[in-house]
């Protein structure tokens, strides 16, 4: 890459929602904003996370200054214990989301290699050639920051994830004069978020939320259960004070809302009076209406508590016919069909329970900025060009739109791919390059070991099963000494299939001795002809299509 010019590109976050990771090149100077990660769809057999492929930083890790994070998300902080593994920069983030961070690198044992630098809205950071200097947004989040980033060639804003919200339940306030200033000053990008480009109005307060669910409070006769986003703090917030009102104690199920609410009162974020938190093990103990029960698995989870308390599996606790669940988040696209099961398993024990779009139910608002809020944003920094990201593509061409209209010049907006380089020299931008981009697949302690070839083979075997052949062959006259073996798994089950292996053995044994008859002596050769014969064989016989191992062993 030239080292003259001014380059913006993303290795995650374009056209999807999840694993963002934004660079800003100067010179010789790099600074990466966000590390997240993604989580799988079904396609994706055994993935546990997806991140950002990062080679291009690896080839170029003397010129990174540091990874600056906008907020707590795991789609902005998911993969950055995997980044440190093979890049240890300085990390740049807010109280909480060092908080969050940190749990991290404590479960990865990284955190005593790991620089911490703590910064807030008043921060001003020397990156370099870039300098970079910071203002408060409002999210879902606490601690959410928007980033400028100063360089020779002008002005970048990166605005992080945010909506405007006026009454904020934590009085973060946002800065909403300082980023008129920093409009004044001249804006030559502006990255944006994307998420509700395509949602009409203005994003509701989440003070909403709080009003809503002491009505429900109110309601309740038995335990009331409340799941949510471990993340969304503010939210506890509003259930602990509306437990409060209504006198009853709060206990926390589920590994992240219980290291969530912890960092949280740690740092001063979340207020809980001493002896309202009690244990999973007293909750049944106790008068139904004594108790509130904050989980997670607002997302359908398998393996989240709600998953586990619909199905009657949390052992210490157990959902009663008229106790109140409260889901107090709208599924994910994506997520719906599992969020459903929870619900009709619910439904099923006897329970009341209060779903669907926060909309409709009061219990959930976005913390993603409307086409309103993202209209104000664009016309306090008056940008010269404008990246929206953050969304897919159809959210990112409304944003387009949202720009032009008001005042963002025909022609200047780039929609670009993950890896599309925007090059800005003497103030004019122009998107003509790429570099490497792409998915790095997470599996159990593996980063990127799993790649397309082994995500085939999981696919075929998930979808026809497998059959291995063993066959044990002379060293000296090359004549089959026992076998062909066949074991099958997920294929046909074995004891109703006799004829059909019994073909395959034969079939086998007459590949092999043919081969040898005409002095064909290469394992690899010999596997690929067993391989196509029976596969051919078992496709007319089945019309399906197992993996094949044939295994030769020589004695």
């Amino acid at each position: 890459m030239s080292t003259e010019k001014l380059s913006i590109f993303a290795l995650g976050g374009i056209n999807e929602i999840g694993k963002n990771m934004y660079v800003i090149q100067y010179e010789n100077d790099i600074v990466i904003i966000d590390c997240g990660g993604k989580f799988p769809d079904e396609s994706l057999l055994g993935i546990d996370l997806i991140i950002p492929d990062i080679t291009y930083l690896e080839e170029n890790k003397e010129k990174i200054r540091g990874l600056l994070v906008t907020h707590g998300h795991e789609d902005h902080i998911g993969g950055v214990p995997y980044f440190l593994r093979k890049l240890n920069v300085p990390i740049f983030a807010t109280r909480f989301t060092l908080g969050l961070i940190e749990l991290k690198l404590d479960e990865h044992r990284l955190k005593r290699d790991t620089k911490l630098m703590e910064i807030d809205s008043n921060s001003e950071l020397e990156l370099g050639k870039i300098k970079a200097s910071f203002f408060k947004t409002n999210h879902s989040i606490p601690d959410c920051l928007g980033m400028v980033f100063h360089t020779p060639e002008g002005n970048i804003v990166h605005t992080g994830d945010f909506k405007f919200d006026l009454t904020p339940v934590n009085n973060q306030y946002a800065d909403i004069h300082k980023m008129a200033e920093i409009g004044k000053q001249g804006v030559l990008v502006l990255i944006s978020e994307s998420t509700n480009a395509e949602r009409k109005g203005l994003t509701p307060s989440e003070r909403m939320v709080g009003d809503h669910l002491y009505e429900m409070f109110t309601k309740a006769q038995g335990k009331i259960f409340v799941s949510t986003f471990a993340s969304n703090v503010n939210r506890v917030q509003q259930v602990v004070e509306a437990a409060i009102k209504m006198n009853r104690k709060l206990a926390l199920l589920g590994r992240s809302m219980v290291n969530v609410v912890s960092v949280a009162i740690e740092r001063g974020y979340l207020t809980i009076p001493e002896g309202m938190l009690i244990e999973a093990q007293e909750v049944d103990r106790l008068p139904p209406e004594k108790v509130v029960v904050l989980c997670t698995g607002s997302q359908g989870e398998p393996n989240a508590a709600l998953s586990r308390l619909s199905s009657g599996n949390f052992r210490d606790v157990t959902i009663y016919p008229d106790d109140m669940v409260i889901l107090a988040a709208s599924p994910i696209p994506g997520n719906e069909r599992d969020v459903s099961r929870i619900i009709d398993n619910l439904f099923q024990i006897g329970a009341h329970v209060i779903y669907g779009s926060g909309s409709s139910t009061g219990m959930h608002v976005s913390g993603h900025g409307y086409q309103e809020d993202l209209k104000l944003m664009l016309t306090f920094m008056k940008p010269n060009y404008f990246i929206p990201i953050h969304g897919e593509y159809r959210m990112l061409h409304h944003h387009r739109l949202l720009a032009e209209s008001v005042g963002v010049e025909e022609g200047n907006t780039f929609i670009i791919q993950n890896g599309d380089v925007v090059d800005i020299e003497n103030k004019m931008a122009r998107q003509t390059r790429k570099i490497p981009s792409g998915d790095t697949y997470i599996d159990g302690i593996g980063v990127g070991d799993v790649g397309d070839i082994v995500l085939r083979d999981r696919k075929l075997l998930s979808a026809d099963g497998m059959l291995v052949i063993v066959i044990t062959i002379s060293k000296s006259d090359r004549k089959i000494m026992s076998g062909p073996d066949t074991i099958t798994r997920g294929f046909v089950y074995a004891r109703n299939a006799d004829d059909l292996l019994k073909e395959v053995n034969r079939l086998v044994t007459k590949t092999v001795n043919d081969m040898q008859a005409e002095n064909i002596r290469r394992w690899k050769e010999m596997k690929q002809t067993i391989k196509k014969s029976v596969g051919q064989y078992l496709f007319a016989q089945t019309k399906r299509k197992p993996m094949i191992l044939p295994i030769i062993i020589e004695i």
